[in-house]
């Protein structure tokens, strides 16, 4: 299985907006409509591989700041008879 590996920047977030989240009871973050910005993405053919990008990309500095996130995501496999499809059909 591939990894993409996403080192991006974090959101902030207006102390009205947390309290509204915490009390509706609704996320703060949706990363499906709104994903936060991209800085840097590489990718990785195995887990360990990609688990040794994360780590290394985990020593930057704005990552260690707190101001950056590095995220590591699963991509599936491509269909066998179509290798270049990754729609899964």
């Amino acid at each position: 299985m591939r990894f993409l590996i996403v080192r991006t920047e974090i959101r902030t977030v207006a102390d009205a907006d947390i309290a509204a989240a915490w009390a509706g009871g609704g996320r703060l973050r949706d990363e499906t409509c709104t994903p936060e910005p991209r800085r840097q993405v590489v990718h990785a053919e195995d887990r360990d591989a990609a688990l040794l990008l994360a780590r290394a990309l985990s020593a930057v500095g704005a990552v260690r700041a707190g101001r950056h996130r590095v995220k590591v995501l699963p991509i599936e496999e491509p269909a066998p008879g179509h290798p270049y499809r990754w729609d899964g059909g």
